[in-house]
């Protein structure tokens, strides 16, 4: 009878040759075999090498379960992992598509301040405050009173409204307002894609040659929606301060 023992944990645990049961993938990920049946059931997983009756699992078994770990903490549920990843078993080529979507924006670091910091710049000593910038993901609770900032852009912009004598509460105000049209344009800017590239390359199988044109449209949409949303908000922005003032106008006549 072999001896079962528990593998080391880190990359040497994991060898391209298959040695791993999946009790010892189990531990080495962190998940449950339960999890891990399910995973294979749905075809997310490859399936085991088989010898002697018993399936043994290796590197590319282990990187997939901890790809979709990751996808699933940024809020993919199994059914569009399973649509992105399972099918075709572009796991890899989704990896390289997913750091292209969610690699931040040049030029725009996060910053961390800490709770002292929010209410010397800000004046944040309401907790109703500060959980509604919170909910809006306009900061991100990091722990032990610091938070980080993902966007400094629209804390310099809430610095200089409050210069200007508007209270804090009714920026946050209007940012919310819009941040829900804002993410109806994203929205709209991801279906164009999904649409217009994406399905025929996934209708087609998902060929190799396609997907650098892929991953290089996915890269050029994120700044080029940033510059439409831009032109149309200038736009909108004088028609509506125009507007805006031609009715005081009216109004003192």
């Amino acid at each position: 009878m072999t001896k079962t023992t528990q593998p080391e944990r880190g990359a040497d645990a994991a060898d391209a040759e298959a040695s791993l049961t999946v009790e010892q993938l189990a531990y080495e990920t962190g998940m449950s075999v339960r999890n891990i049946r399910n995973h294979q059931s749905r075809g997310l997983l490859p399936p085991p090498e088989v010898r002697s009756r018993i399936g043994y699992y290796g590197r590319q078994h282990v990187e997939r379960l901890r790809l979709i770990q990751e996808m699933q903490s940024e809020g993919f549920k199994l059914s569009a992992i399973e649509r992105l990843i399972g099918e075709h078993g572009d796991a890899d080529r989704f990896a390289g598509l997913r750091a292209a979507l969610t690699s931040p924006f040049a030029g725009e670091a996060p910053e961390v301040l800490t709770r002292a910091e929010l209410d010397e710049r800000f004046g944040v000593q309401e907790e109703k405050l500060l959980a509604k910038a919170l909910k809006l993901g306009l900061l991100v609770g990091l722990g032990e009173e610091k938070y980080e900032i993902p966007s400094p852009t629209l804390l310099r912009a809430a610095e200089e409204v409050q210069a200007m004598g508007i209270p804090l509460p009714a920026a946050i105000a209007a940012i919310d307002k819009l941040k829900r049209n804002s993410r109806s344009s994203a929205r709209a800017f991801v279906n164009l894609f999904l649409a217009e590239l994406w399905g025929p390359f996934d209708e087609a199988g998902r060929p190799e040659e396609g997907w650098e044109q892929i991953t290089g449209s996915v890269e050029r949409l994120r700044p080029l929606g940033a510059e439409v949303l831009n032109a149309v908000f200038r736009l909108d922005l004088v028609a509506e301060i125009e507007k805006a003032f031609g009715e005081v106008l009216e109004r003192r006549r």
